[in-house]
């Protein structure tokens, strides 16, 4: 059964498939190429304190370890299945990060915990005020200075992705992936309060156009 949009949604959209979530990410989003951009665009210091928010089966997690040993990894998602996939990876990656169990509209840290945040394929599978519920929650556990990182869905930079893109639309929802199609994630991060957002970079896949976008935490906020 496919969660409410006030829940959360599992990986491929329904419970039964997660286990189905790595394999087909590898195969049909270009996952080694986007995500290794998503960590050199984040300039990663040894003793960062970070945060893979919706972390889902851990492969970030595992590759933002690897980045940087130095650095504090943390995991987040509300799934438990995909928590203890990712628990495994984790053990047989033979690295070490802390797992939690919880939602992106009510983030359990404390403010000023993160210097990083990431995100990867996550925002498109909520709905208009969920996006922007997660974006003030990752800004108030941001440090002042610290940087958002996200890979998702984005605007189609032609029509062939556009078609492409449909088959996530059929499987995740037209309602949730709207904001992502037209390429309103940018806007979303300004009005949940952060600055210097932007769009990095963009790629082409079977899919559609999977599209990175980095935005701050202003360095004199307080709040």
């Amino acid at each position: 059964m496919k969660p409410s949009s006030n829940s959360y949604t599992s990986a491929l959209g329904y419970h039964w498939l997660t286990r189905f979530y790595d394999p087909a990410v590898r195969l049909t989003t270009r996952e080694a190429t986007f995500k290794q951009a998503l960590l050199q665009q984040a300039s990663i210091q040894d003793g960062h304190q970070i945060l893979d928010l919706a972390c889902g089966t851990g492969t970030l997690v595992v590759l933002l370890k690897r980045a940087q040993r130095g650095a504090e990894v943390f995991g987040l998602d509300a799934d438990a299945e995909a928590l203890t996939l990712a628990r495994t990876k984790l053990q047989e990656a033979g690295v070490k990060a802390q797992l939690d169990q919880g939602l992106a509209s009510a983030l359990p840290y404390s403010a000023g915990s993160f210097d990083r945040v990431f995100s990867s394929l996550f925002f498109h599978h909520l709905a208009s005020e969920f996006k922007l519920k997660a974006m003030r929650e990752v800004l108030r556990v941001l440090r002042p200075g610290g940087e958002f990182h996200i890979a998702d869905w984005g605007k189609p930079t032609g029509v062939a992705m556009r078609l492409a893109f449909v088959a996530v639309q059929l499987l995740d929802g037209f309602a949730t992936t709207a904001d992502n199609v037209n390429g309103l994630l940018p806007e979303f991060l300004g009005v949940a309060g952060f600055e210097k957002v932007e769009v990095t970079n963009c790629y082409s896949t079977t899919l559609g156009t999977l599209s990175l976008y980095r935005a701050s935490r202003s360095s004199t906020s307080i709040g």
